[in-house]
């Protein structure tokens, strides 16, 4: 009985031992759990109220923000085009006197240049034949009349002076009308100078003939006459960009030249056709030029201002990079979290623009969202 009462208690003293220690691993799992820093649950992310990452994270309500979007662009100054003239004399001959000299101020009519030209005295002949044979055919005509009313010549002989009268007024008209668009008319002393005078105000910014050259070329011009009161700075623009651009537009341009400045100034004409070598778009701001400091062929900087619009704009430090994907831990229910896909657009310093993936609302982890991620 002794050996028996004995047995029974070894089993029962080694029974409650392993029970204990059941006891013990429960315990330490139970406590293991409840100290976890968060607990992922088929997708979402919870923080348990004993985790320190309440401490470590920072939740904000996202809201929308009124943006005025700026992109810079290079650009290079170009004279007006309603404003430069190049000018080729409309006949051959020879230089003998430049009015202006390169870099002159130039008004409205002034002489250029002045040209001795065979061009010229043969226009002059050929409008004097023209009125010496319209005064003939008129007297011609008068004289038919006369014979005519007396009956002594036919009427065949009437109708051929008048046809050759109206034959002779045509061709003395456009002798005439020659001599009009050379400036010049039969009155004129000397009748091979030829002098042709500026079509508009501004300055001689290029000169390719000298005195006693020979100029038979008339597509070549002689000098370049350009109004640089206001020039053009053209931009290239990228094709993403196309369609921020219009009209009206308001620019700021600075210019290497003037380090530290800045000029305004507004869209004056968007391109129609896109640059085959650059595949950008010609975009042409109006620049007032009234000292002359900005000079054709400058490089510069603009920086379109495109009309503000509202966005969502949240801290950049808010993305998480999941893989090959950009992700924002948003706050479904206190405490619990799960991640968005999200699409990106402007950066403003430390700002960043969401396009998709959030709305105004939402509230969203800001700060040590890295921490949540797997």
């Amino acid at each position: 009985m002794n050996g028996a009462f004995r047995n029974r208690w070894i089993v029962l003293a080694f029974m409650a031992v392993l029970l204990a220690g059941c006891n013990n691993q429960d315990a330490s799992r139970n406590k293991k759990d409840t100290a976890a820093p968060l607990v992922r649950d088929r997708g979402s992310i919870f923080i348990p109220e004993t985790s320190p990452l309440r401490r470590a994270i920072q939740i904000k309500v996202v809201a929308a923000q009124s943006v005025e979007r700026t992109v810079a662009v290079p650009g290079v100054v170009e004279a007006d085009p309603a404003k430069l003239i190049k000018i080729s004399p409309p006949v051959a001959g020879r230089i003998i006197t430049l009015h202006k000299n390169l870099g002159e101020a130039v008004k409205k009519g002034d002489p250029l240049f002045t040209l001795d030209s065979t061009d010229l005295a043969q226009s002059f002949s050929d409008a004097t034949k023209a009125q010496e044979a319209l005064n003939l055919a008129k007297r011609n005509l008068d004289r038919q009349k006369e014979l005519n009313d007396a009956g002594i010549s036919a009427s065949k002989d009437l109708h051929l002076a008048e046809s050759e009268y109206r034959q002779a007024v045509g061709e003395a008209e456009r002798t005439k009308t020659r001599l009009a668009l050379l400036g010049t008319s039969l009155s004129q002393v000397n009748n091979h100078l030829y002098t042709l005078h500026s079509p508009i105000g501004g300055r001689v910014i290029e000169l390719t003939g000298a005195p006693g050259a020979f100029w038979n070329d008339l597509n070549a011009p002689i000098m370049t006459v350009a109004n640089l009161s206001s020039v053009w700075v053209a931009a290239s623009v990228q094709e993403k960009e196309m369609g921020s651009v219009f009209p009206g537009q308001k620019a700021q341009i600075t210019f290497n030249a003037y380090e530290g400045e800045s000029f305004p100034g507004q869209v004056r004409h968007v391109g129609e056709v896109f640059d085959p070598d650059s595949h950008t778009l010609k975009v042409r701001i109006a620049l007032d030029n009234p000292s002359g400091r900005f000079r054709p062929g400058m490089f510069g900087n603009v920086t379109l201002r495109y009309p503000p619009k509202n966005a969502i704009l949240i801290p950049q430090k808010a993305l998480v990079q999941r893989g090959f994907d950009t992700v924002v831990f948003v706050e479904t229910a206190p405490w619990r979290f799960e991640y968005r896909l999200c699409k990106t657009g402007l950066q403003m310093e430390d700002l960043v623009e969401i396009t998709a993936g959030l709305k105004v609302g939402d509230r969203i982890v800001v700060k040590e969202g890295v921490l949540l991620n797997d």
